[in-house]
């Protein structure tokens, strides 16, 4: 039992999000436990359900009403522990696959145009106000600025550089300090350095965002929150990408 989590644990992703990194991705190793061992559950299938999933999850915002919302909220986290699972369950198999990968990176941006797009048009009925539709979409274009400054800046940087890649991808090697295995204090040192990943505003922080702003009914609060911080952090990104390259380095590229 112990190294069959200890295997689970290991295919965790290093760099989990915020609310992943102490609450979806453990669940999703707890659920992985068991459907590692279904020959019929694959990586694939599972990426697909979670996409089903989180399209539910914005019909379920479009439509409005509390009990609407709450749906919501628990298919969205449902949706995000299906995500981890997925990538979880290929490392474990060791079956992970670059096309595999590529949809789920895909399925998880569309995802986030989805809720948001949603959100912005359920505070839109409830207010009759444009307000919450541009909020959605100024977070949406630029948390899309972050992925694409990302791109540019790898494109750019192998074009410069035939070892870019390998040199980035050694930049991004972090040693395993937390998990089974590990002592209490070192656990909870790890979890208290895992909060300063709420400023990062990724996806993990969406998910908590997004699910408390729908069972607290405060969907145009909320967008404020998600439009400043993909703004602040869309623009930023951009700067600190494009001055990496104006320095000619090999950086760690963050999204």
């Amino acid at each position: 039992m112990t190294s069959k989590l200890e295997a689970l644990w290991a295919a965790k992703t290093r760099r989990d999000e915020w609310w992943s990194s102490f609450v979806t991705a453990p669940l999703g190793i707890a659920a992985n436990y068991f459907a590692v061992e279904c020959d019929w559950i694959t990586p694939n299938r599972i990426t697909l359900a979670s996409f089903l999933v989180a399209v539910l999850a914005a019909a379920c915002i479009v439509f409005g009403g509390t009990a609407n919302f709450v749906a919501a909220a628990l298919l969205i986290h449902l949706s995000h522990v299906l995500d981890c699972m997925d990538g979880q369950m290929a490392r474990y198999r060791k079956i992970s696959s670059a096309l595999g990968s590529y949809a789920d990176r895909l399925t998880d941006q569309v995802q986030v145009t989805l809720w948001f797009g949603a959100a912005g048009y359920a505070a839109y009925l409830q207010t009759l106000s444009i307000e919450p539709l541009l909020l959605a979409f100024i977070g949406v274009a630029f948390y899309g600025l972050r992925g694409y400054a990302k791109y540019v800046a790898v494109e750019i940087g192998m074009a410069g550089d035939p070892d870019f890649l390998t040199k980035l991808a050694a930049s991004r090697v972090r040693p395993v300090t937390a998990g089974l295995g590990f002592g209490l204090r070192a656990n909870l040192w790890w979890l208290l350095k895992e909060q300063r990943k709420i400023i990062e505003f990724d996806e993990g922080v969406f998910i908590f965002m997004l699910g408390a702003a729908l069972l607290l009914d405060a969907l145009t609060p909320m967008l404020w929150v998600f439009a400043v911080s993909q703004l602040v952090l869309g623009l930023f990104r951009a700067l600190q990408h494009g001055l990496r390259i104006n320095a000619n380095t090999a950086p760690s590229i963050q999204k």
